[in-house]
């Protein structure tokens, strides 16, 4: 990466005066490309006993239960797995309070196809599909019979409902869905042709269920906001990330910036093993933070290092 100098780092100054720039690359983890299987993959770095965790939910067909303190690197797990068992582009699925297992299975366009239906009706056309209308959610997608299982990531399972994971169990334990919108249908209409998640195209349902040859791989992620119950529990093998420690994070930076990082590391990496506490800085901040200082920014500016390494808990 070509280094900027000391007077044009700052970019933007302030003064109201157009003038034209040249933005530096940005950093390997926020490049972009409209085809996902073309953007860069970044390494994961994972302890022996970890990965061995890994394996377990592997062999056993069990989603994954990950939890861990912010920046851990759980979320980025899922990704890795996905990536090194070429398992295609990972289905994402991040939980919010509004979060149901109904619309990550499907979603269904009522209104849509009433109106597509009318419109086709008064031009004497023939209605079109019913399947037109159903889009398969991520989950509903990682259910899709294939030869190889399909990778799914359910971000931040502690920001869902209270009942949401006890209304997973019956997937996790069956590995089929059923959509009622098709299941009323004729037998003649019992080949219906419905939209996936990934905008691959389309699959086809037969008699309005969905079942699963390979269970997906399942990962699910937690902050350790709350606890889980038990019978989902049950069904989870349990990972636990730990805080990566000095030696830990001189191998993520020489793996994410190189090993030329490391000359203007050292002070940085005592800084943020200064300030951080459990859940109050991310090891992605350490790298922006590193980042910056190998392109010439200067750290040292007045408020800047505690801008990158701003705490993730409290007021702001």
């Amino acid at each position: 990466m070509t280094s900027a100098s000391e007077a044009d780092w700052r970019l933007f100054r302030g003064n109201g005066v157009p003038r034209a720039v040249t933005l530096p690359s940005a950093p390997p983890w926020r490049r972009f490309s409209p085809a996902p299987a073309l953007r860069p993959e970044l390494p994961y770095l994972i302890q022996p006993e970890h990965a061995d965790v890994v394996n377990a939910a592997l062999h056993l067909r069990r989603p994954l239960l990950v939890t861990g303190p912010a920046g851990t690197g759980k979320s980025s797990l899922a990704r890795a797995v996905s990536h090194e068992l070429r398992l295609g582009e990972l289905l994402r699925w991040s939980i919010n309070s509004r979060s149901t297992v109904r619309e990550a299975l499907y979603q269904y366009d009522a209104i849509g196809r009433l109106r597509e239906t009318t419109l086709s009706r008064d031009r004497g056309e023939s209605e079109p599909s019913i399947g037109t209308f159903i889009r398969l959610g991520p989950l509903g997608t990682a259910l899709v019979p294939s030869a190889t299982p399909r990778a799914l990531l359910i971000d931040e399972m502690d920001k869902g409902d209270v009942d949401l994971p006890n209304d997973l169990l019956t997937v996790f334990e069956e590995g089929f869905f059923d959509i009622p919108e098709l299941t009323r249908l004729p037998e003649d209409m019992a080949d219906v042709e419905v939209q996936t998640a990934d905008h691959r195209g389309s699959v086809t349902v037969h008699q309005g269920r969905m079942q699963c040859a390979e269970f997906p791989v399942v990962v699910i992620t937690s902050n350790g906001e709350r606890e889980f119950p038990p019978a989902f529990l049950r069904r989870c093998v349990r990972l636990a990330l730990p805080v990566p420690d000095e030696a830990r994070l001189r191998a993520i930076v020489t793996a994410h910036l190189g090993e030329e990082a490391l000359r203007d590391a050292d002070e940085l990496i005592e800084a943020f093993l200064r300030r951080r506490a459990p859940g109050e800085l991310a090891t992605d901040q350490l790298l922006n933070a590193v980042f910056l200082r190998t392109g010439g920014v200067d750290l040292d500016a007045e408020g800047l290092l505690d801008a990158v390494l701003h705490q993730l808990t409290g007021a702001l």
